[in-house]
């Protein structure tokens, strides 16, 4: 008996495959193919040829877990404490996995805005919880009083990701203060805040959870050093929030992996005294501007894209065929592999919509382009 009936290999996995299979750009699975800075590849050289081959604690290296601390400090005026608050995961995926199975218990309900991460569901799912969806609104915000009507009770986790993938949107100020009047008037309910893009926005600033003191208490945060860092290989993340409610996900993350890589933590821990974190908002905005521009000929119709390193498109004028057979047709026909914005949508949801990566190379960027232009 399967506890994820419903659940097949992820569209990442299958759209990545199918375009190795047939030599297509893959613009699909959010990956950068460029190489990474050369000061962190020096870093994890010297750290592979110290000692620092066994265990770290638990938590995470201490160091790291100091400059964690130190980096939210500046980012966001918020003083964690390194030894409770900070908790270093095997990437964004195990954090909000393991934050998903400690905080909540069968019976709670757990809400999350559609479209979304196809993680959230299946982690729910084996935490014996209800998963229960909320479209976001047309514009891929958040429609409030919708997600207002569907808290109750039952009610323990409210699931944010912002900014969003696959949209790449960015909230306002404004959500933050309708999120905060919501986690007043329900006390029993936390706040999870997928934030793996936060340093990576174009347009305006990243607000984060840790910004509002009204939402601190109740609100864990999860972050990525992959996604911040291109280094989504070495699969290595970290979760914050108030110490009661980490000390019962580091329960779960103990059993999960215990620690993460040794040598990749050491690594990080040099590095972030060498990176400035705010130069790379302008980094990907250069690659969304020249991918947008490359398009500005095609028949694709390019929505705004103001975080993160996606780009969705309608592709209406172009084809009536359902997203996920336009993607395939795309690899099969055209040599580009891309994302069906259907399979973040619980209930499938097609609006005739897909989802390109532009943490690309100027050369692969510009190939794809050549081809979807010539559609």
């Amino acid at each position: 008996m399967s506890k994820l009936p419903n659940t097949g290999t992820s569209i990442f996995t299958v759209m990545s495959a199918l375009a190795a299979e047939h030599g297509a750009l893959n613009l699909s699975q959010g990956f950068p193919n460029f190489p990474i800075d050369p000061r962190l590849r020096d870093a994890l050289q010297r750290a592979a040829a110290g000692d620092t081959h066994q265990y770290q604690p638990m938590p995470g290296h201490r160091g790291l877990r100091e400059k964690i601390a130190t980096l939210i400090a500046r980012s966001y005026q918020r003083m964690l404490d390194p030894d409770r608050e900070v908790l270093i995961t095997a990437g964004a995926t195990q954090g909000l996995f393991s934050a998903i199975q400690a905080l909540t218990v069968p019976g709670d309900d757990v809400v999350m805005l559609d479209p979304c991460y196809d993680s959230y569901d299946p982690s729910v799912l084996m935490a014996g919880a209800r998963p229960v969806h909320v479209p976001l609104d047309d514009q891929f915000l958040p429609d409030w009083d919708r997600i207002a009507d569907t808290l109750t009770e039952r009610t323990r986790l409210l699931v944010i990701n912002n900014p969003h993938n696959p949209s790449g949107r960015v909230w306002r100020t404004s959500d933050f203060e309708h999120l905060a009047a919501l986690l007043a008037r329900h006390p029993r309910l936390l706040l999870l805040s997928d934030e793996v893009y936060e340093f990576i926005t174009f347009d305006q600033p990243h607000r984060s959870a840790h910004q509002h003191p009204a939402l601190r208490d109740r609100s864990i945060v999860v972050s990525s050093f992959g996604k911040t860092f291109h280094i989504t290989g070495w699969k290595i993340g970290y979760v914050t929030g108030p110490a009661a409610l980490v000390a019962e996900i580091r329960k779960v993350h103990q059993f999960v992996v215990f620690c993460v890589n040794s040598v990749a933590q050491a690594a990080l821990h040099e590095y972030l005294d060498l990176v400035d974190v705010n130069a790379l908002g302008a980094f990907y905005r250069d690659k969304r501007d020249a991918f947008r521009a490359l398009l500005a000929g095609s028949r694709f119709d390019l929505l705004p894209s103001e975080g993160s390193y996606f780009q969705v498109a309608r592709y209406g004028a172009i084809s009536d065929e359902p997203d996920t057979d336009f993607c395939r047709r795309l690899i099969l026909e055209h040599g580009v592999a891309t994302i069906p914005l259907s399979v973040f949508h619980a209930d499938g949801r097609d609006d005739r919509m897909i989802r390109f990566c532009f943490a690309k190379d100027t050369d692969t960027l510009t190939r794809a382009a050549e081809r979807l232009c010539a559609i």
